[in-house]
């Protein structure tokens, strides 16, 4: 008779608890993420590098490279992934070459926005823009800090680029700026998130949020952050990844997450990969993946629905290969 009523009681207990479940919202308990890391072998790529400038250019169509560091040193080219093949561009005029520099699409203007970097000697502070045919050298009247590793992201609420962070050689920069199409002006929010370079920084575009995780900074930058426009909110997870600068990131509106891969952690190297849920951070299941490393870049290619990476660096070994993400939520 006991061991009825026990029954009946863990019965009713995990009842109650599947229906207190059901009447949580889906996003609160987001799916797990399961995918396959899938090397591309595309018949030309661009000469192994990193810490290129990278992001996606709608108006393009595709995923556009510019500089980082390769064999020889410090480079200037340009690059185009379309249609899963890679193709130089050769514009009339480029920026000098560098590595590490932020870049981003601006809505406003259909225009790729290039900043700072690092070209050997100096820390960068130019502004440059591409129009899918050139670069023009842009000269703002008011401008961020020369840096390498500054993360520049689409504002969420503003059809225009933001820049954050970065380090000037001296400091790591907490600075948050915007790109009008002519020129930067600094914004002041309430909330600043702590200074840093070489960070994940990629618009969720679901939430309408930009996600700050990782990179380097003299103020431990092992935390979470988002932006909406007009404040940095610090969020506390149940999980998150191991600190990494030099992640790769991109947000993928199928998976509706934004996808982390790699990264370097303390002079090691890492190639695990992750989900940002919204709320939390979760590691993604992946059958296979590219070999450990930092300053590998990627973005969503819109035409296959599918993330592609490219470069990266192992120590002192560059890397050349192309990979896509194919994954689902499960």
């Amino acid at each position: 008779m006991h061991d009825a009523r026990s029954r009946w009681v863990i019965l009713a207990a995990v009842c109650a608890a599947l229906a207190l479940l059901a009447a949580v919202p889906a996003e609160a308990r987001p799916a797990t993420v399961v995918g396959t890391w899938a090397q591309r072998q595309p018949k030309s790529h661009p000469p192994a590098r990193s810490y290129e400038a990278a992001a996606w250019d709608p108006a393009l169509h595709g995923f556009l490279i510019f500089g980082g560091t390769g064999a020889g040193g410090y480079l200037h080219d340009t690059w185009l992934w379309r249609k899963g093949t890679w193709l130089q561009l050769h514009p009339k005029t480029s920026p000098p070459a560098r590595t590490n520099a932020g870049m981003a699409f601006d809505q406003a203007t259909n225009e790729l926005v290039l900043f700072g970097g690092y070209d050997g000697s100096h820390w960068l502070g130019d502004t440059w823009t591409f129009d899918g045919k050139t670069w023009t050298a842009r000269r703002p009247s008011s401008s961020p800090p020369n840096a390498t590793g500054p993360s520049l992201f689409p504002d969420p609420i503003a059809p225009h680029v933001d820049a954050y962070g970065g380090y000037d050689g001296h400091f790591y920069q907490l600075q948050t700026w915007r790109w009008t199409g002519t020129d930067w002006i600094q914004l002041h929010p309430k909330h600043v998130a702590w200074a840093r370079s070489a960070a994940v920084a990629v618009l969720d575009r679901s939430r309408k949020q930009v996600v700050l995780f990782g990179g380097l900074g003299d103020v431990n930058p092992d935390n979470t952050w988002t932006f909406d426009g007009h404040d940095w909110t610090m969020r506390h997870p149940a999980h998150q990844p191991q600190l990494r600068y030099g992640a790769a990131a991109c947000y993928d509106p199928a998976l509706r997450r934004v996808i982390v891969f790699g990264g370097g952690s303390g002079g090691s190297f890492i190639n695990d990969t992750w989900a940002w849920t919204g709320s939390d951070w979760k590691r993604v299941r992946t059958a296979s993946a590219p070999s450990p490393r930092e300053g590998a870049r990627m973005a969503l290619d819109r035409s296959i629905g599918r993330i592609i990476l490219f470069g990266g660096q192992n120590r002192n070994q560059k890397a050349h290969d192309t990979w896509a993400l194919l994954a689902r939520t499960g």
